[in-house]
Formats: structure tokens, C-alpha cells, sequence
């Protein structure tokens, strides 16, 4: 079976520190590729400044500069934002923010986290270190994960077959599903996994995710532009399992846009109408 998979919804930018392409760089990468819509993830993390303030993650602010459409790809504004604790806890919900970037006091204090993610169109919660996960019960990883998918915001779960945490499958997929939420299927993850290690976690949540109606992304974690809308090794894990095509939620961007709103992350379906709109100008 070939697989089509014509959104990228898990990418970052320059901006993520550790990665080396531009926003920009990343569009018209998309363009070339066929790809009909970028998601742009950058990390929403401890790991990228000593420092947690929000002069240092302003960048996510002001991205309604960025046209909603942009040579002819679908751009949405989103963040990758680490789980922190057992609670299902994500970064930067425990640090106030008095202050505006420039100083002046707001008349009430929110996190760094409401601050930051109030703009953006959805967010993947993922676990990047996950020490703190060391020696917990699966009940209260388990937990962690569903408590995460329960936040308004959060749409994906990034890359659990990679991140090291054991957790009950059937529990946080039927929250996934009961939700229209969904489970990463994530590209570097398989690409990097010289021991087999990862493939065989990713292989048993995707068939686990085929057999119980639930909804995949299919995302290259791309650091460079390069490699946006390539999905080989998770293309061929899922041949391999006879995933289906109808659960793969980033097959185009209609779908991926009407899972966003069925999920009640927020509703841009119009965007696919003005895409094509603006197609079709293209070959006038």
C-alpha cells in the first residue's frame, strides 16, 4: 500500500536552537515537495534557554505575521511543548509572567504557558526527558498521557514510542479517540533507531491504534528543510502492518483541518477553501 501523506504537522525552525532551517526555508521546501500544509512546532521548553521569561519565547507571539497561506501551503502556528511531571503537567504552566516584553505589569498574571500557547492553533505534548517518569507506576504514566491529551490545546502526543515511558496503549488511546485526538507515528524516531528498539514500540501503538479507530499523524520531526515531507521509514512500518489510509489524519489538508475541529482545538477548514482559491489563481 502506498500512503498518502501530504501534511508535515510536526516541524521546527531555527528557532528551536537546534535546528537550522527558516520558516521561510521550511514553506518553500513544503511547496517544492507537494506538501499542501505545514505545521510548524517549535520547542516550548526548558531546553532551549537558561532563563524562563517571556522575552525569550516572543517568537510565538507575533506568528500572525506569517500569511495563512503562503505560496500556495497551508501554515499553521504551533508548538511542541514538553510534559513535565507525572500530573500530565506541560511546561510553563507553573511560572507566572507579571510583565509584558517590554516591562510594563499586565492587570493580571498568567502562566508562561497561557501566554504563550493562547495564539497558537494546537500543540504536541511530548516527553523529552523523562526521568522523572523513572521507576512510576504504568498507572501513573498512563495518567500523565491522558491528563496531557485532556488539555484544550493539545492535539498530538509526540512520539511515545520514543520517548521511554511504558504506558497502558488501550487507556490513552481511548481517551485519544474519545476526544478526535491524535498519536504521533513519528519519522526520526524509526530513522535513528539503529537497534530496532523504537520501530518495535512505534509498530505495536500504530497497530494498536488501527485496531481501535484511532487517529495517527504521520510527522517527520524535521530540524532541517531537507527532509520535511519524507516519510519512508514510517511509511514502510505502516505497509508493513496494513495500517489504513483513513486513519492516517495528515493524508491532506481537509482532513487534517477537520480534525482539528472535530477535536475542538479550534476550526480553520476555511483555509483549505482559500488554498485552492489561491491554486487556482496560480495557474491563470
Amino acid at each position: 500500500m502506498s500512503y498518502q501523506i501530504a501534511c508535515d504537522v510536526h516541524t521546527h525552525t531555527l528557532f528551536s536552537r537546534h535546528a537550522y532551517s527558516t520558516i521561510a526555508e521550511n514553506v518553500s521546501a513544503c511547496r517544492d515537495r507537494g506538501i499542501e500544509l505545514l505545521g510548524s512546532t517549535d520547542h516550548f521548553s526548558e531546553m532551549l534557554f537558561p532563563e524562563q521569561h517571556l522575552r525569550n519565547f516572543q517568537y510565538f507571539l507575533n506568528q500572525n505575521v506569517w500569511p495563512r497561506v503562503w505560496d500556495g501551503v497551508v501554515v499553521l502556528r504551533g508548538a511542541e511543548v514538553d510534559i513535565v511531571s507525572l500530573d500530565g503537567e506541560l511546561f510553563g504552566q507553573d511560572i507566572d509572567v507579571p510583565d509584558t516584553i517590554v516591562g510594563r505589569p499586565y492587570r493580571e498574571a498568567r502562566s508562561l504557558f497561557d501566554h504563550v500557547t493562547e495564539p497558537l492553533d494546537y500543540l504536541i505534548a511530548s516527553v523529552h526527558n523523562g526521568e522523572f517518569t523513572k521507576g512510576a507506576p504504568i498507572a501513573r504514566t498512563t495518567g500523565m498521557y491522558v491528563r496531557a491529551l485532556e488539555n484544550p490545546k493539545v492535539f498530538i502526543l509526540g512520539h511515545t514510542g520514543r520517548s521511554g515511558v511504558p504506558f497502558d496503549y488501550d487507556e490513552v488511546l481511548t481517551v485519544a479517540k474519545e476526544k478526535h485526538k491524535l498519536i504521533e507515528i513519528n519519522e526520526h524516531s524509526l530513522e535513528v533507531d539503529s537497534r530496532g528498539w523504537f520501530h518495535s514500540v512505534c509498530s505495536r501503538i500504530a497497530q494498536r491504534c488501527a485496531e481501535m479507530g484511532v487517529g495517527i499523524a504521520v510527522s517527520t520531526d524535521a530540524h532541517v528543510a531537507p527532509v520535511l515531507g519524507s516519510f519512508p521509514h514510517a511509511q514502510a512500518m505502516l505497509e508493513g502492518i496494513g495500517f489504513p489510509q483513513e486513519l492516517i489524519m495528515n493524508r491532506d489538508r481537509r482532513t487534517f483541518l477537520g480534525a482539528l475541529a472535530d477535536a475542538g482545538i479550534c476550526n480553520l477548514c476555511e483555509l483549505a477553501d482559500l488554498a485552492e482559491y489561491d491554486e487556482e489563481d496560480n495557474q491563470k
